[in-house]
């Protein structure tokens, strides 16, 4: 059978996705990515350079499809978060890649730090457009929009960064049930955050 470098790469990303997410940068281990991906090491180093080099291709591309997945509406701003919080409910890995990037990456802005900020003024500048804090002077709309992004972004992934705290401090007998519960109350949230301010 042929050698298949595509799906190689592919099983490298998947392996090497679950074991960033269980084990960090630092406890993450090529050979066991290698092993997972059923790939040697060797693949893994041509394909991405290094371990640093793989960490930040995953992110990056967790980054991407949860971009194309889900859009800021603004005039469902709501329902959108609605439909980010499934998002992360389905893909936990990214908020613990988030997590670990945070407790594991220098503090120095690189190309992928760049492009990330591009996106998300590109989100800022969409819910603006969309009639977003219209309510404010017009060089501070952007400002409140990032803000207002920024803020839901932390409404939706604590529940997944601490789901244990969630469930007790809920007093919730499963995950299940406290995410639940916490869904209804960020989209009421997001909903009374993003309503048009009465000015008069």
């Amino acid at each position: 059978m042929a050698y298949d470098a595509e799906d190689t790469r592919r099983r490298i990303f998947a392996a090497a996705t679950a074991e960033f997410a269980e084990y960090g940068l630092a406890g993450a281990r090529v050979g066991r990515i290698a092993t997972a991906a059923r790939a040697n090491k060797q693949a893994i180093y041509l394909y991405y350079g290094s371990k640093e080099q793989l960490f930040a291709a995953v992110l990056r591309a967790k980054l991407e499809e949860v971009r194309v997945s889900i859009s800021f509406d603004p005039d469902a701003v709501a329902e959108s978060v609605g439909q980010l919080f499934d998002w992360y409910q389905e893909h936990p890995e990214l908020i613990r890649l988030l997590l670990w990037e945070a407790l594991e990456a220098s503090g120095e802005p690189d190309e992928s730090e760049r492009e990330r900020r591009a996106g998300f003024r590109a989100k800022a500048h969409h819910l603006v457009a969309g009639g977003v804090a219209r309510h404010l002077p017009e060089d501070a709309r952007v400002r409140a929009a990032q803000d207002l992004l920024f803020t839901f972004m932390g409404l939706i992934a604590w529940n997944f960064a601490v789901p244990k705290m969630c469930r007790m401090m809920l007093d919730e007998e499963t995950d299940r049930a406290a995410l639940a519960r916490r869904r209804a109350t960020v989209v009421d949230v997001a909903r009374r955050l993003a309503a048009p301010q009465d000015t008069r």
